[in-house]
Formats: C-alpha cells, structure tokens, sequence
C-alpha cells in the first residue's frame, strides 16, 4: 500500500476489514467464552491476579514450546512447588532450585530479570505491572527496561504488555501465520513486518468490536480441533 494516496489505504484497509471479519466472527463462535478470559487478562487477573506466575508464564512461553502442553503444567508445578507470593522473591529466588520444574536456564533469568525491574517500582506487583505497561511503547520497545533484558523478544514484550492491561497482540508464528491465511484466502497479501502486523490487528479489533486480545487468543485455539479446543478452553479458568 506504499504508492497508494492516503485516501486509497484507507479505503482498501476498511475493505479487508469487512471481507475478514465474517471469518472471524465464525471462529469466534467456537469459542464462546473468550471474550471473560480476554477482559480477565487485561485487568491483570490471570492466574488469580498473581503477577508472579504471569511473569514466569511468559518467559517460559518465550522458548516457543507448546503452550498448554508445555508450559501451563509447569507454570501450575512452579506455584504448588515454590510458593513464591511476590516479584521481590522471584527476583532474589536461586536459580538452580528453580532449575528443578523447568531446566531451562535462559527461562530463569529472563523472569528474574522482569520481576527484580518491576519490584523497584516501590508498590504492590500487580500495580508497578499495570504501571509499567501503561507507560510502555511499542515503538520503541527495544528501549523499554523489560525489551533490553536479553531473552526479552517483541514477542515477550507484547505478551507482557497484554497481561499488563494494554490491548495488544503477540506477532508469534501462529498468530501470523493464520491471520495472514486469512488475508491470502480473502485476497489480498500476507503483512511479514511485525510493527506494521501488530498495527493492522489493533485496527482490526477497533473495526470488528473485538479485542486485540481476542484475536490474538483465537488464533492459537482454532489450529486444534475440537475435543482438544475443547480440552484447553477448559484449562483456562485455572490460569
């Protein structure tokens, strides 16, 4: 859309949104829930408002293994295992205990890292959390304290932002990956840059009346097929 005046990006997103969002209407039915679940993260409740098991979930979610096959069991060990009630312990926790639920060290100090940052803020987790992504910018994200902790991708960075209140979206291989089939299949061209993917889905929500979030949310559970949608809607209510 690069040679395109003003006017005719305008006129061809507005385009793509109506031919996309039939689609996405029907993938939404599937899971009819998603919208609680969306609304519960960007207040920061997830797994009970526990700022902690949020942070942990996404560096081990950073690694790229399966999400509720690998990473959810582990995060739900962490807690029943450790205990840990704050970011400061997090922080201060040593790692080769940690090592013991999840052996991937690059995991562990990308979680000690967030929580000894969001601890300095001086206030309660879930508020220096929310506070730190009301003042995050994904321009420049590379910038932000969190986006320079080595380990800490764009992709980590977003989910990060999510669990903190800002309606936004992972640009992760299975999010792309769908939303640019649906582009394809609806007959315009596949957006490789993540800024400009990132961009694109938030102005979708606006357009299609659904969060960033859930769009985000209904990539992942439309891959599988029913029982096991099924199977993983159900765990959300644990975490």
């Amino acid at each position: 859309m690069g040679d395109l005046s003003r006017d005719e990006r305008e006129s061809l997103r507005f385009e793509i949104f109506q031919k996309i969002k039939k689609p996405l209407d029907e993938w939404m039915k599937l899971v009819p829930g998603l919208r609680f679940y969306a609304e519960r993260c960007l207040r920061t409740e997830r797994y009970d408002g526990n700022v902690v098991l949020m942070v942990v979930d996404a560096s081990f979610t950073s690694i790229g293994l399966n999400y509720f096959k690998s990473v959810v069991p582990k995060v739900l060990e962490f807690k029943e295992k450790f205990g840990i009630k704050s970011l400061c312990e997090l922080a201060k926790y040593d790692l080769g205990k940690l090592k013991s639920v999840w052996k991937n060290e690059r995991s562990w100090r990308v979680a000690t890292a967030i929580a000894s940052y969001l601890s300095n803020f001086g206030i309660d987790d879930r508020t220096a959390f929310r506070q730190w992504a009301r003042n995050s910018k994904l321009l420049s994200w590379k910038e932000d304290p969190l986006g320079r902790i080595k380990g800490v991708g764009l992709v980590t960075y977003q989910y990060l932002r999510m669990m903190g209140g800002v309606d936004t979206v992972m640009p992760d291989r299975i999010v792309k990956r769908v939303i640019n089939e649906l582009l394809n299949e609806t007959g315009f061209e596949g957006i490789t840059d993540d800024i400009e993917f990132i961009k694109f889905v938030e102005e979708l929500a606006k357009f299609s009346g659904y969060y960033a979030t859930e769009i985000c949310w209904i990539t992942w559970f439309i891959q599988y097929e029913e029982d096991e949608r099924k199977n993983y809607i159900s765990m959300l209510k644990y975490i």
